[in-house]
């Protein structure tokens, strides 16, 4: 094999080749400006959470239900005459349903954010963006995570002597309202026919289909208690271990404001969390119980049955269950009675049975 090798000339012109242009090379970069390499824009910062409070709707609903409470649980059961009997009417009837079950639902939040440690957890679950719509996703797929949380027995209490304790206060205001309708029979005037029947039952039925008007002061106290400026008066009514529906959703709706979600703008979105079926199955029957027990009613006295049974007790008794509140079923003993001796013939005390 013979080997190519190359001229010797051309090893002498690559040679000077190369000598010339390794300082062409150097002086072209050393008047090039040097390169800066940006690096990437980090990513943008979540926003953090807002402060801890609820929207102003579901301040006027929470306040407006308190203040109801306060009216009825406060009706005296030493009425005088007829116009006292009408006046406590008005004032028992004069709720709607669905706006009752809101401000329960909202002062039971209000409630249960009163309970620092359930806040704390809640927040510290929620740090971002990102978290707060993982925990708040599983809070409405999940009814019963909520109670998962740091706090949350604690909380719940909190709610269910918020919404259940003013049911039993109702219940039992509706019972001495109920027991003065026979205890006022002695006197003349509650024998006495109501007048004008008609429009009695027209305005009720009226204050039954509006919603309570709003209380400015009480929702600015509520407005504070949720910061801690100014709590609800603790109560130690008997309450039930276990968790109801409303009490869920009360809880919820904590949630959310403990991590800046439920402002202004989503009280919309948040309306299903101010609703339970059952509840407002239990109000509806209430009022129709009390329009037919109206219907009939004639002197004084039936008008403060109505009152009792239907207006304060029923009430009270929806809301008590819905809201946690422990009932005590009444059982009321008779003596047994003699039983008559059994007929001629008869096997064991029963009729004998003829065989064909």
């Amino acid at each position: 094999m013979i080997a190519i090798r190359p001229a010797r000339s051309m090893l002498v012109l690559l040679a000077a080749g190369l000598a010339v242009g390794f300082p062409a090379l150097q002086g072209d970069a050393k008047s090039r400006p040097p390169v800066v390499v940006t690096p990437p824009a980090p990513p943008p910062q979540p926003p953090p959470i807002q402060g801890v409070f609820l929207n102003s709707r579901m301040l006027n609903d929470a306040a407006a239900y308190q203040a109801y409470m306060q009216r009825a649980t406060g009706i005296s059961p030493a009425f005088t005459d007829g116009a006292s009997v009408a006046a406590a009417l008005r004032t028992g009837a004069s709720y709607e349903p669905q706006a009752l079950i809101r401000g329960a639902m909202s002062l039971g939040a209000i409630a249960a954010l009163q309970e620092p440690a359930f806040v704390a957890s809640v927040r510290a679950a929620g740090q971002n963006a990102n978290a707060r719509r993982l925990v708040l996703n599983r809070v409405i797929a999940e009814p019963g995570y909520i109670f998962t949380f740091p706090g949350a027995a604690a909380a719940s209490r909190n709610a269910k002597q918020a919404i259940g304790g003013a049911g039993l206060r109702l219940l039992a205001t509706g019972k001495a309202v109920k027991q003065s309708a026979y205890d006022i029979q002695h006197q003349a005037w509650s024998k006495d026919f109501v007048a004008d029947r008609d429009a009695r039952l027209a305005a009720v039925k009226a204050g039954s289909s509006t919603a309570a008007a709003p209380a400015p002061d009480v929702a600015a106290g509520l407005a504070r208690g949720i910061t801690g400026g100014a709590p609800l008066t603790p109560s130690s009514n008997p309450i039930v271990s276990f968790q109801t529906p409303m009490i869920a959703k009360a809880m919820a709706l904590a949630a959310f404001a403990a991590l800046g979600e439920a402002g202004d703008a989503a009280y919309d979105r948040l309306t299903y969390l101010t609703s339970e079926p059952n509840t407002g199955y239990c109000l509806s029957m209430a009022k129709l119980n009390l329009n037919q027990c109206l219907a009939v009613a004639k002197p004084h006295y039936e008008d403060v049955f109505c009152l009792g049974e239907h207006v304060l007790s029923d009430t009270g008794a929806c809301m008590a269950r819905a809201g946690g509140g422990l009932m005590v079923l009444e059982v009321r003993t008779r003596p047994m009675a003699k039983l008559p001796p059994p007929r001629v013939g008869a096997r064991g005390g029963r009729p004998a049975h003829r065989h064909r």
